[in-house]
């Protein structure tokens, strides 16, 4: 098996060759002894000086420095006519990694689709880099924040030249697939009672304030598992937003139940689940279909024993 020829593959992130000083990068460690690969710069080499691992007392370089482990650090010194780059690892916070790490997982995400458009229409991925992602860079912050609007913006590529009409479709085609977002869905399980005359009724009121606020873009549903369970899901492009919803939704049901002498307990808080999560809820939810079923002929069960569907 052949690989790919490295115009195709390989490319710095960036349009400096180098980094700056005071920069935090990514980078790689290659061997024992600190030498490592700053990954955003086509995996040049650098080396974290030793009195600079750590603040504290070094005990162990192999407990602070692992082969193949991936580590944020800080330029200290660029020599670029020598290619030495000095690093340090104990001047970054924990700000700092998080910033990077972001930095470089967006990088990641546009390296991505550079390499698989320079593949697909074989064109050198420096290339791209230098009339797409580079310029993307300068103008958007980053290339990755201006792909993500151009889903829902195409004047973002009115200013880039692309090398062919090949390319550009390629591209579009790509982000489209790539970084289109797609809905999260959030759920809570809850449970609802209400033991006066009425209580069936003062349920249904209070499942009834759950969805009372939706609209559109932001809708909350409930469904009966078997009295008192109740399950609260939404779906949204934001899994936060779909969170805050469903509590949101919890608490005008509990002001209402609460007012009516009920109550209610929440057995799972809002949170997002998988399609696992779902297809075990909906085999939950048929068990107590049958079951219900099996005892709908028997003459002691009274319509006040049975929960409210909410209508």
């Amino acid at each position: 098996m052949t690989s790919e020829p490295d115009s195709l593959t390989n490319c710095r992130f960036y349009e400096e060759k180098y980094p700056e000083i005071e920069s935090f990068v990514m980078v790689n460690i290659a061997e024992m002894g600190a030498y490592v690969k700053l990954l955003e710069y086509d995996n040049i080499d650098g080396m974290i000086l030793l009195s600079e691992l750590s603040r504290r007392r070094i005990r162990s370089i192999q407990k602070l420095i692992r082969i193949g482990r991936n580590e944020v650090v800080v330029v200290l010194r660029v020599d670029k006519d020598k290619g030495y780059i000095d690093l340090s690892k104990r001047r970054v916070s924990p700000e700092d990694i998080v910033r990077c790490e972001e930095r470089y997982n967006k990088s990641k995400s546009v390296h991505s689709i550079m390499r698989h458009v320079a593949g697909k229409t074989n064109t050198p991925i420096l290339k791209l880099y230098e009339e797409i992602g580079w310029p993307l860079n300068r103008k958007y912050g980053h290339a990755n924040d201006a792909f993500k609007l151009s889903i829902t913006n195409p004047d973002v590529w009115n200013d880039v030249k692309f090398p062919n009409q090949v390319v550009k479709e390629e591209f579009q085609s790509y982000i489209g697939k790539k970084l289109t977002p797609h809905p999260t869905k959030v759920r809570s399980d809850v449970e609802v009672t209400c033991f006066r005359y009425d209580g069936i009724d003062a349920i249904k009121d209070a499942l009834r304030k759950a969805e009372a606020k939706n609209t559109q873009d932001a809708e909350v549903k409930v469904k009966l598992v078997s009295p008192p369970h109740y399950v609260l899901t939404s779906q949204c492009l934001d899994k936060q937003l779909g969170i805050q919803l469903l509590e949101q939704a919890i608490k005008d049901i509990e002001a209402s139940i609460e007012a009516a002498g009920g109550g209610i307990k929440v057995t799972m808080a809002p949170k997002a689940v998988t399609e696992h999560d779902d297809a075990e809820l909906q085999a939950l939810m048929d068990k107590r279909a049958r079951e219900n079923e099996e005892i709908s002929g028997d003459e002691d069960v009274s319509e006040s024993d049975e929960g409210p569907e909410v209508a």
